[in-house]
């Protein structure tokens, strides 16, 4: 049976299956704007449903809709056991796509307008997002990461982590500081996931249904969802939480009824033989 909790940090129990709140200002970047009320019912659901696992960013929006004020709106007072992870390091660029990264002396009013804009006196776990919308650049990102672990130490931060990271920018990272959780897009990098694992790090895979770029198998999810009256979402959800103990799913959606689908995939049970196919 798959374990549905995770220990981030060894001090706050999560559910393994969170939210995103990408999806909740916009659709995709370059898109419209949501209408925030859908947003807030979201939010509202998702915690009523039993997530205590939000992934946002200040560069989630799009105009004056943003999903740090929706989540600060739809929740407050928080639940105590709610955990909010936030990412900085993208810099929106003129049309409100992330397309510049943040230098180390920029990284402290990122942080600080996360606090204010979702009310709070400190942050549960926040990412150093590095380098743009493909996979990691090799940069060193040591000298930023250390900007966090200082405020950390302020006690402005609880939790540290990287995302869209290389093995050796990993390494960076722990030698600056502790890291709780790692948040890349999912290509199958055993390493890092087992280093992870082993050292009871989160890996936290980033558009774990695709995200509108990277194309799922759907011809062999829909298989398996055929077999087991599933939905190929709710697939993709369960196989990524079977993976390991220490992947957390943070599927995000702008809808109620897709809330409802990704939310069911904790309860989907996948035998030897569907993870077999899935594997190939």
């Amino acid at each position: 049976m798959t374990i549905k909790t995770f220990s981030l940090g060894g001090d706050l129990t999560i559910r393994r299956l969170g939210f995103g709140a990408m999806r909740l200002a916009m659709g995709t970047f370059d898109g419209p704007a949501r209408d925030p009320r859908t947003g807030i019912a979201v939010l509202r659901r998702a915690v009523a449903l039993g997530v205590n696992h939000i992934d946002t960013a200040g560069f989630y929006g799009r105009g004056a809709v943003r999903a740090n004020e929706l989540i600060r709106t739809a929740l407050t007072p928080y639940p105590d056991d709610l955990v909010i992870a936030t990412k900085v390091g993208p810099l929106p660029g003129p049309g409100g796509v992330p397309s510049g990264q943040a230098t180390p002396g920029q990284l402290r009013a990122l942080v600080e307008a996360d606090l204010r804009a979702l009310g709070l006196d400190r942050l549960d776990l926040v990412y150093l997002r590095v380098g743009g919308v493909t996979g990691p650049g090799g940069e060193s990102i040591a000298e930023r990461f250390a900007v966090l672990a200082e405020l950390r130490a302020e006690g402005l931060i609880r939790h540290l982590g990287v995302s869209n990271v290389d093995a050796g920018q990993f390494a960076e990272a722990r030698a600056v500081a502790p890291v709780t959780a790692v948040q890349n897009q999912h290509s199958d990098d055993m390493e890092l996931l087992a280093e992870c694992e082993a050292s009871g790090i989160a890996y936290v895979p980033y558009f774990p249904l695709g995200g509108g770029r990277a194309p799922l198998d759907t011809e062999r999810l829909g298989k398996v969802a055929a077999r087991l009256g599933a939905t190929t979402a709710q697939v993709r959800i369960a196989s990524l939480l079977a993976m390991s103990p220490s992947v957390l799913a943070i599927p995000g959606t702008g809808s109620l009824d897709h809330l409802e689908e990704n939310l069911a995939a904790d309860d989907l049970g996948l035998g030897e033989e569907d993870l077999s196919e899935l594997r190939g």
